[in-house]
């Protein structure tokens, strides 16, 4: 169960921290979204923050084992944040497609649940 625990979370954090970092850096290319107009660029800005310093602190804890109690939260601090990002794109497409970000954010939300989860009361670093 380590194992597979690892495994979710690097690739959460390469998730979490490719898209911090588009919504940072790249936000020309993101507005070209419906669903951007519900934030101003400071906002996206923000979120993109956010979640490259989550990537950052779903695997560092936990790998240093130096407080690694802030992997869980992290991951219960993403879930949060794709979930609002869930209700927001819903306002815009329900549809299932590769395109949808719906569909990114739901799985990004499932792969945090399941780390934070498992970090906290399955397999707990400490």
């Amino acid at each position: 169960m380590n194992i597979l625990l690892w495994i979710v979370q690097v690739a959460l954090a390469v998730l979490s921290f490719a898209g911090g970092a588009y919504k940072v850096f790249s936000f020309d290319e993101l507005a070209k979204m419906p669903a951007t107009g519900a934030l101003s660029r400071g906002g996206w800005g923000a979120l993109g923050v956010f979640e490259m310093l989550c990537a950052v602190l779903l695997v560092v804890p936990a790998a240093t084992r130096w407080m690694p109690v802030l992997t869980p939260l992290a991951a219960a601090a993403l879930v949060l944040e794709t979930l609002a990002l869930a209700v927001l794109y819903s306002r815009y497409s329900l549809r299932l497609t590769a395109t949808n970000p719906l569909v990114w954010v739901v799985v990004m939300a499932l792969m945090a649940a399941f780390v934070a989860y498992g970090r906290y009361a399955i397999k707990p670093l400490a």
